[in-house]
């Protein structure tokens, strides 16, 4: 899979370790996050790559900034994205399977690497469940589409 990942100033450390651990997985990692400490705007960059997944040059997306809420914020302004800040592994899992979630979020002052290594891991290498949740997916995006 294209797994594209954005980050801000307070998150590069971990962006580059969470890249280096996708590509382990034997995923492509489109890196549109900034790769250094220089204050930057995390509304930017997280819309950056919602517009990718939402246009189908990513499958799914990775987003970290201190929080992990505000890059998360802009994402979910894109029309067709399902964006959840996890900081454990059966939130990861449940938003895929239930939600459909096509982007994960998290904070770097949140979670560790570690924690963060298996919450995409959960995220990536789960499905969606379909079925009576898929009801629940076309009602966000009936709500989405009112504007």
């Amino acid at each position: 899979m294209k797994i594209v990942i954005a980050n801000d100033h307070a998150a590069t450390d971990l962006k580059f370790e969470i890249k280096e651990y996708i590509e382990s997985l034997g995923h492509e990692v489109i890196n549109i996050g900034i790769d250094s400490h220089d204050s930057c705007n995390y509304p930017e960059y997280g819309a950056k790559a919602a517009r990718m997944v939402a246009a189908g040059s990513a499958d799914l997306g990775v987003l970290i900034c201190g929080t992990g809420v505000g890059i998360s914020l802009a994402a979910n302004k894109v029309k067709g994205i399902r964006c959840g800040v996890c900081s454990d592994t059966a939130t990861a899992r449940l938003i895929r399977a239930h939600n459909n979630a096509n982007m994960i979020a998290f904070g770097a002052r949140i979670v560790g690497s570690e924690l963060a290594k298996d919450i995409v891991k959960s995220f990536l290498e789960t499905e969606f469940e379909g079925g009576r949740h898929q009801v629940r997916i076309d009602m966000i995006s009936a709500i989405e589409n009112e504007e």
